[in-house]
Formats: structure tokens, sequence, C-alpha cells
């Protein structure tokens, strides 16, 4: 199962601070560095999120863990949320020449699947207190769960930018809202002792995923996350390839249950 990502440093300061310059923040070249830096390492992302099985008990039937999270009809976010979460995703994780964005890929789904797994509800790993401020190699530090940290996050978010432009997230124009988000990621507000940078590295984290995961779990429709790097997939065996590092593969990806392309 992912961990949640480390806490980060505290804000300097809060809402009074003011926005990043629009330049300040490049998607398409950063989901080109993510697609070209991620290369086998999406071998972890392709059999799946432990986080979408972890947690069932003893009385779960047989067949559970077979069954794909994005099967399960989860209603978490509200459709004020859904817009925003849209939005912002396909803002980390633009559509361009390389292949779709995260809307076509499906993360906002992916995301929303998750949070009906209990490593949303916080239930996988030591909850209790105290919690406090601590350096980052301690790990998660916060209070909320992943359920309670993004419903936070978008409400601050949204109140936030009600206040600086007087309209929602999704209503900005591309580059207020790649500011919007370069502020997050910076720390530039927090939103009930939930430091906005941890906000932004959670979406963004699950972003990735949502992108890169097997299908099976909501995201990377049609496997075009996969196609779009040359990921082979959950194949069989690949093993006459691994040493032709020169020579691109000539089969499509296959999913977890036998999607192709």
């Amino acid at each position: 199962m992912p961990d949640v990502p480390p806490k980060p440093v505290l804000p300097r300061s809060r809402t009074s601070s003011p926005l990043p310059t629009e330049t300040a923040f490049a998607p398409t070249a950063r989901r080109r560095h993510v697609v070209q830096g991620l290369g086998t390492g999406v071998a972890a992302l392709a059999i799946g999120a432990g986080r979408a099985q972890a947690g069932q008990t003893a009385s779960s039937p047989a067949d559970a863990s077979a069954q794909p999270v994005a099967a399960q009809n989860t209603l978490f976010f509200s459709a004020a949320e859904k817009a925003f979460l849209a939005a912002a995703c396909e803002r980390l994780f633009p559509e361009d020449a390389s292949g779709p964005g995260a809307t076509m890929l499906g993360v906002p789904h992916y995301i929303e699947q998750q949070m009906a797994t209990p490593w949303a509800r916080g239930e996988t790993w030591y909850m209790q207190g105290p919690h406090v401020n601590g350096p980052a190699n301690l790990g998660y530090q916060l209070p909320y769960t992943p359920q309670q940290l993004y419903r936070l996050g978008i409400a601050g978010t949204q109140a936030w930018v009600q206040t600086q432009h007087q309209t929602l997230f999704e209503n900005l124009p591309p580059a207020t809202q790649d500011a919007v988000l370069s502020a997050l990621e910076h720390n530039i507000t927090q939103f009930d002792g939930l430091p906005s940078g941890q906000f932004f590295e959670q979406l963004r984290a699950d972003t990735i995923e949502g992108a890169f995961a097997d299908p099976r779990h909501g995201g990377n429709r049609h496997l075009a996350g996969w196609t779009m790097m040359g990921f082979p997939g959950a194949r069989g065996d690949y093993m006459d390839w691994v040493d032709r590092y020169d020579t691109p593969y000539p089969y499509g990806p296959v999913s977890i249950n036998g999607e192709t392309p």
C-alpha cells in the first residue's frame, strides 16, 4: 500500500500571501518529465493499488480480491467537489501531443474509487495522537485521513480562490489555475491546520497513479497511459526484450484483466 506522502514544512504565511506568477507552473513540461522519468517503475502501479484491496477481513467473499475497485458504486465527492477535481487533475496532467490528459484517462474516477477503500478511511495505518510537527523522515504526522484531506483541501482551495478571484477554481482560465496550483504546492496557505502543500502533494500523487495504474482501478482508460510511454503492462513474459535497450517493444500493453488498447 502506498504511504501517505511525508508531511511538508509548515507554511510561513496564510491567506494574505499573493499568488505566484502565472508562469511559475508549467504542467505540460512537468507531464513530459513525469512520463519520461517513470520508466519501468510504473510496474508497481500495473499490479494495482494495494490500497484498493488492503484491509479485507476474513469474512470477505473468497473472490472479493478479484473484483476491481472501479466496479464499486461510490459517491464520496459531491458534484461541486468533482468539478474542482476534474479541473485540477487536468491541469496537473493536461492533454498534449504525447497523449490524453487526466480527464480522458479517467483520473478523477480513479480518485473517487480510492475514496471507498480502507486506505482512504485511514484504517490501514496508525492514526492516533499525538499529532505534532516533526522532520519529514518521521513520515505523515497529520490527523487527517485521505478522505478528510481531500474534503478540507478542496473546500479550503475553493474558499481561498473565491477571496482571490471571486469565482471557483474550475471557472478560472488555465494560466490562473496553474498559478493557484503552484501556490498550493509552495504552502502559500493552509486550511484548518492542513498545509496546502500536503493537499497538493496528495492530489499530484493520486493523479499520477490514476494515469498509470492498471485500468481495473478506474483510471488509465483504454491503457492510454501505458501506451504513451511504451509500457507492456501485465504481459506474462517479455524477458526476451529486457536487454534490448535500443529496440522499441513491438507489442502493445495488456491489463491484468486482459484488456488491450
